[in-house]
């Protein structure tokens, strides 16, 4: 069986050694091209080793389409002529002339327990919604998004204070055993798999930069998935308000819900501190009138800061807030 991997990023890259560890007739590798690995500013996609370097160091062809659905990039796959088409985190959407290509038809790795979360964040967008349980799918790629027959699945808890960077890093890896046991399953013989149910899809679009800006109005919890979620990228950001000065863009690395039993009766991201926790500062948040620690934020054009760093710069005063940029 000729198998072509397709992907890019850390996420893929477990599945593409296991493939060659595993002694499979791995033919091809399809990447994107470097500017979306992951290198450039604005790019979600956390990067390891590199999928082209493991290409290399294996002698396997690499082809780096900008666009695999144009007609030079289908017939670039098309030569190396697979069996099968593994995909990981490649990031386009394929069309079917694309998607008919290999013999046996394409497979994904997708970083989520189907039918919830089908797009392109789907790791982001468990931990936004406060999911305590995510996995991987290995499922058949169709026309449709992320809507093919299931052929395996498997989950995991998600810890406490784990940032998708962070679950992602840990779901790689169990994608990658999933997809080696498909594909044994495969050379055996047909597949059939289990369809997914329409009425449980939810969905996981490609995040923004603007997704990032934090809405104090949530209740705590709801804010400390959000800010966890947005990790490596966009990352969860505000602007810190103080008498006299222009608010200043901060970005917010790391919180934990404070269970405070007298909570300041004050606006939602009013900020404030304790006598107690003398290196530590609170924020009001929604309606449940809970509160977050910070524990490491980054002023904007400077280095990220634990809270006692930035306590030193920026003593906070009466008044002083998050918010929105403009109130």
């Amino acid at each position: 069986m000729k198998i072509v991997m397709m992907g890019t990023g850390t996420f893929a890259e477990p599945t593409f050694a296991a493939l060659i560890a595993g002694g499979e007739n791995v033919v091809g590798l399809v990447t994107q091209p470097d500017r979306e690995t992951g290198r450039r500013t604005g790019a979600s996609r956390q990067v390891g080793e590199g999928m082209a370097t493991i290409a290399a160091a294996h002698g396997i062809p690499v082809i780096q389409p900008a666009n695999l659905n144009s007609p030079e990039g289908l017939a670039e796959l098309q030569a190396l002529a697979p069996d099968l088409v593994v995909v990981a985190a490649y990031g386009q959407i394929l069309k079917p002339d694309v998607i008919a290509t290999p013999s046996l038809g394409m497979i994904n790795v997708h970083a989520s327990l189907l039918p919830k979360y089908r797009g392109a964040a789907p790791v982001a967008y468990a931990i936004w919604k406060g999911e305590t349980q995510s996995g991987v799918t290995i499922i058949r790629i169709t026309p449709g998004l992320d809507s093919g027959a299931m052929l395996a699945q498997e989950s995991l808890k998600i810890q406490p204070h784990e940032t998708a960077g962070e679950l992602e890093t840990r779901l790689a890896p169990l994608g990658a055993k999933l997809c080696l046991n498909v594909v044994q399953q495969l050379k055996i013989g047909p597949v059939t798999g289990t369809s997914q149910d329409a009425t449980l899809v939810t969905k996981a679009p490609k995040l923004t930069k603007e997704m990032g800006e934090i809405d104090w109005t949530k209740s705590t919890d709801e804010v400390a998935c959000h800010i966890r979620a947005m990790q490596p990228w966009p990352t969860a950001y505000t602007f810190f308000h103080r008498r006299g000065k222009e608010p200043m863009r901060v970005m917010i690395c790391d919180t934990v819900p404070f269970p405070m039993r007298s909570v300041p009766d004050a606006p939602p991201g009013t900020i404030f501190t304790d006598d107690k926790f003398p290196k530590s500062f609170f924020v009001r948040c929604g309606q449940d009138r809970s509160v977050l620690e910070i524990l490491a934020l980054q002023p904007a054009g400077k280095k990220r800061q634990t809270t006692s760093e930035f306590l030193r710069g920026y003593p906070i005063q009466d008044g002083y807030r998050f918010g929105p940029e403009v109130a």
